[in-house]
């Protein structure tokens, strides 16, 4: 027998046993793709009814039959968003447990309170930004101040004296007005209520001055003439109010501020399966039936990449951690 026949069977059973492996890895391969057919639980960290919750069910509903499985909203309130946070951050990272949540507990809450149990950046891996929602500052109608000039004017002349309303402690409505005492000078007293509605109810009833209103919330009682518009924060005119100006354009440098929400995983992740929900939750965010419930809710939708949300929560983080340890705030 020569060299060359007795190399053969060697080499055919080197091929069979390649071929074998080869054949092992490709399940392994797709289900660090996806891991398909498996119940997916879409976390928000808030009651039921606000436009995180009512967003984010409408997504996950979509999402299912894109990956061929269900989503399963899970409401796990409490804490300023941290508790259902905290709970994502603890789960298995396989693309099972998702978190749709906002800036509060992912760029706030962390610098307000001494012992999360979680790194709000290490923890998590970004997924796509769904949307982001501008505020607008306002007042009621029988106060005097028509600009902002003039608030921060009487503010001044009565140091403590005006106070602003907030949908509670560490939110980013309480940010806002924290920023602006920064920025200006001007010295207000910060009233936190349980939630953006009665901060709301109590600015039309002019108990308190002034707030940070989000846009959709404010914007039937301006138009009603309920409440006087004297800014908004995003960095452009709102198209529903193209007279009103922006912070900017009052003066206020940085005053960018937009409320965000988005989509997180746990730490490690497989890549392909964060590459595959933020492909599905792009498309999602396509469909007419999104656009108009975003619109509705005032929400200006975004996508993009997981790079892009991480940068974006980096940035805001900085931010606010610069406003808490410099207006010294305290969670309760």
């Amino acid at each position: 027998m020569t060299t060359t026949s007795r190399l053969l069977p060697r080499i055919a059973r080197r091929s069979l046993l390649a071929l074998g492996a080869a054949v092992l890895a490709a399940p392994v391969c797709a289900q660090t793709e996806w891991p398909g057919g498996k119940l997916i639980t879409w976390v928000v960290p808030y009651p039921a009814g606000g436009s995180t919750d009512v967003l984010g069910r409408n997504i996950a509903q979509r999402l299912g039959p894109m990956l061929s499985t269900n989503v399963i909203v899970d409401n796990k309130a409490g804490a300023t968003g941290t508790i259902g946070a905290a709970f994502v951050a603890k789960a298995q990272p396989d693309g099972l447990t998702l978190l749709g949540t906002s800036i509060g507990p992912q760029a706030i809450a962390p610098h307000l309170m001494a012992k999360l149990p979680y790194d709000h950046i290490t923890a998590f891996e970004p997924v796509i930004t769904i949307g982001t929602i501008p505020h607008i500052l306002v007042v009621g109608p029988n106060q005097p101040f028509k600009t902002v000039g003039d608030l921060l004017a009487a503010a001044k002349a009565q140091p403590g004296k005006l106070a602003f309303a907030s949908g509670g402690n560490g939110t980013i409505l309480q940010m806002q007005g924290e920023l602006l005492q920064q920025q200006t000078g001007a010295r207000f007293i910060h009233v936190p209520y349980k939630g953006d509605t009665p901060a709301l109810q109590d600015t039309l009833a002019e108990q308190v001055q002034f707030m940070f209103a989000p846009a959709a919330a404010a914007l039937p009682h301006v138009q009603a003439g309920k409440l006087r518009a004297l800014a908004v924060t995003s960095a452009l005119r709102l198209k529903s109010l193209p007279a009103v100006p922006t912070m900017g354009e009052m003066g206020m440098k940085d005053f960018v501020v937009e409320q965000w929400q988005a989509v997180f995983a746990p730490a490690k992740t497989p890549a392909p399966v964060v590459q595959r929900l933020n492909q599905e939750i792009n498309n999602a965010l396509k469909d007419p039936a999104v656009v108009a419930l975003a619109d509705k809710l005032g929400v200006t939708l975004v996508g993009g990449t997981p790079q892009q949300l991480g940068d974006l929560q980096k940035a805001d983080s900085a931010k606010w951690a610069k406003v808490i340890k410099d207006g010294n705030i305290k969670a309760d």
